[in-house]
């Protein structure tokens, strides 16, 4: 018997809902391919929504997205919905209610798409970031009091446990030893000026190294990190870091992998379900003209193919995009495509079923 997966799709906001639809594309076109069935089920959440009911995340969907075997994500982010609503009642929600407790960004460079770095090519910029995605700085802790008087006080504190330091820090040897390239694991930290997050950050990390003797350790400030993703980012092997570093970082490989237009993320409970999408944002400016670039969210169904078991879905769906990338895309950015944003998932699409 066929395998069958659930699938939960979130479209979302803006652009969401059009790659979101050239994502499916691919995932059936793979599916077809292969042999195995994937059952979708669709969410209306979002700024619409909010506008029209005040709604964001009801309890009962949260309750049913822990049944689904993984999630599919579009976009979140309206121009009439103040920001910070649906971010934190969306986005945080599902991260820290279903333990999402890793954020997977791979940056790649493909053949046939530009980078912004002087002599690099896609020898050169292939790693992954593993960042932290339930704690630090994001865990909500702190207040203001005082709020609009001279006297204001506002305190944000980074929250790090030994049990979340422990368990991102283990994904990422174990994605090292899985990508079996450079065998290398950097922690990204500041040890010399948050001596007491990143001494517990530290500590982890050599202590879980003696269980990988096969995997190389290294360590770089983050701003000595930033650096060195422009310069030489085929140091690089897999980067693990806190919550707030790795989302600065990450925007900083997409721009060096060829733009949002191509850059995905998985946010990962590995024993749990685990939600996908593309890094870019609702480009509500962008929205119904046909334009924005899908491959971010074809790469992300790719994503969520190899974290259900089906690798070779996944690789089904990274080649075609290669292969457009190299010989019928003329550019990532919106609108230059060379082809509308339904047409380039149809050829994705008929590339994995050739």
């Amino acid at each position: 018997m066929a395998k069958e997966y659930n699938i939960a799709v979130i479209p979302g906001d803006g652009t969401g809902p059009e790659v979101v639809a050239e994502g499916v594309k691919a995932l059936d076109a793979a599916s077809k391919k292969l042999g195995f069935s994937l059952r979708y089920t669709y969410y209306d959440l979002g700024g619409e929504r909010y506008l029209r009911t005040k709604e964001v995340l009801p309890d009962s969907v949260l309750s049913e997205l822990r049944d689904f075997h993984a999630i599919f994500l579009g976009a979140i982010g309206h121009p009439d919905v103040k920001p910070g609503i649906l971010e934190k009642g969306i986005l945080l929600r599902i991260r820290f209610e279903l333990d999402l407790y890793i954020n997977l960004r791979p940056v790649k460079l493909y053949e046939g798409v530009y980078t912004p770095l002087k002599n690099k090519g896609p020898e050169d910029i292939d790693f992954a970031v593993v960042r932290e995605n339930t704690e630090g700085l994001y865990a909500g802790a702190g207040g203001v009091i005082k709020k609009g008087t001279p006297d204001e006080i506002a305190t944000q504190e980074s929250i790090n446990t030994r049990k979340g330091v422990e368990r991102c820090i283990r994904f990422a040897f174990d994605l090292a030893r899985r990508r079996n390239k450079q065998n290398k694991v950097t922690l990204c930290g500041k040890t010399n000026v948050l001596t007491y997050a990143f001494d517990l950050w530290e500590r982890a990390f050599y202590e879980v190294a003696k269980e990988y003797p096969d995997i190389k350790t290294d360590y770089a400030h983050v701003d000595a990190t930033c650096m060195w993703m422009v310069k030489n980012p085929e140091w690089f092997d897999v980067i693990v870091t806190d919550n707030l570093f790795g989302d600065i970082i990450t925007d900083l490989g997409a721009m060096i992998q060829g733009g949002l237009g191509i850059a995905c993320g998985g946010n990962i409970n590995p024993k749990g379900v685990s939600m996908f999408e593309p890094m870019g944002g609702s480009a509500p400016k962008y929205t119904g003209k046909n334009v924005i670039t899908p491959f971010a969210a074809i790469l992300a169904g790719g994503m969520l193919l190899e974290y259900i078991g089906e690798n070779e879905g996944a690789q089904l769906i990274e080649r075609a995009v290669q292969k457009s990338l190299i010989n019928d895309i003329k550019s990532l950015d919106a609108g230059k495509m060379g082809m509308g944003t339904k047409e380039a998932g149809g050829l994705i699409a008929r590339y994995i079923l050739e």
